[in-house]
């Protein structure tokens, strides 16, 4: 069975136990939450029973502009005064282009292809620039992979021994430790996080 990829769409997700809400309600709050125009967008497909809303943009830059400016994340008051969160996303993974800090020059593209090749489908590796505004502009150290994402990754992950910080547009937005890499906490309050002993006291 041959699957297919939304492209240039996000994903508006209601609470399931969200009140029941119209067509209108949605086009009239998507207009004054976005000021989308008629021209930038293909499609608004409602889909009820999973309480999702797909909107089909004519360019990827005008989507990736409205996930910008959501954050992630808008507000929904329903007649009742009843606030629900909307998750915005990008519908379906599809090809992402991830942004890699951290990870050292002396790592080389083939080491980081094969270890991420055995998770995702690793179509691309260059190299981030500083730009000519920069007296140096040579490479800012970040590695640009892009690849087939099937699922969200984690923020940090080690690679050859070295923990690295993976950010790419539509990323969900969550609390994720850079001490045992679980979501849920930062490092400050990581459980697994084995705390120096206290310093002796100097007494003269």
């Amino acid at each position: 069975m041959t699957m297919c990829e939304r492209q240039n769409t996000l994903v508006f997700i209601f609470d399931q136990r969200s009140p029941r809400i119209t067509a209108y309600q949605i086009h009239e709050w998507l207009y004054e939450q976005l000021r989308l125009q008629e021209d930038e967008i293909r499609m608004i497909q409602v889909d009820g029973p999973r309480r999702r809303v797909y909107i089909k943009f004519v360019t990827s830059e005008k989507m990736q502009t409205v996930l910008r400016s959501t954050a992630g994340q808008l507000e929904f008051q329903h007649e009742t005064g009843e606030i629900s969160i909307v998750h915005v996303d990008i519908a379906g993974m599809g090809l992402r282009k991830i942004r890699i800090a951290n990870l050292p020059p002396e790592v080389s593209d083939k080491t980081l292809r094969d270890i991420m090749s055995k998770c995702v489908d690793v179509k691309d590796i260059t190299e981030e620039q500083w730009s000519q505004k920069y007296r140096y502009p040579v490479s800012n150290g970040i590695r640009i992979v892009e690849l087939q994402l099937k699922q969200h990754i984690s923020l940090h992950m080690l690679i050859v021994g070295q923990r690295v910080l993976f950010t790419y547009d539509g990323q969900p937005i969550m609390h994720q430790c850079y001490e045992c890499n679980e979501a849920g906490h930062q490092y400050g309050e990581c459980p697994h996080r084995r705390t120096a002993p206290p310093s002796a006291t100097i007494t003269h």
